[in-house]
């Protein structure tokens, strides 16, 4: 699971009838550089989201084979998908 933030939201025009009930959102990984220094050096990723996460929120995103996890048995095609909504990050250096 990583850190990452919403940068957008992606609009299909035809969504697969698995999905429905979540958007699909653009987010950027983060990694303990990028937190500390408040950049994002990452590619974007689209991210399943059905925590109605929001363009600036930090959420937690599952990638690959554990994004599918928590549908199961249902199955969704999914790559990525936001676990959780950060509400509050503190790093620690050490």
């Amino acid at each position: 699971m990583r850190i990452a933030e919403v940068v957008g939201t992606v609009t299909l025009s035809r969504p697969h009838p698995a999905l429905a009930g979540g958007r699909w959102r653009l987010v950027v990984p983060l990694s303990r550089d990028d937190l500390r220094n408040n950049t994002t050096t990452a590619d974007p990723v689209a991210a399943w989201d059905g925590c109605s996460c929001r363009e600036g929120d930090r959420v937690l995103i599952a990638e690959s084979t554990e994004a599918a996890a928590p549908f199961h048995p249902e199955q969704k095609p999914v790559g990525a998908y936001v676990a959780a909504i950060v509400d509050h990050l503190e790093i620690h250096d050490g």
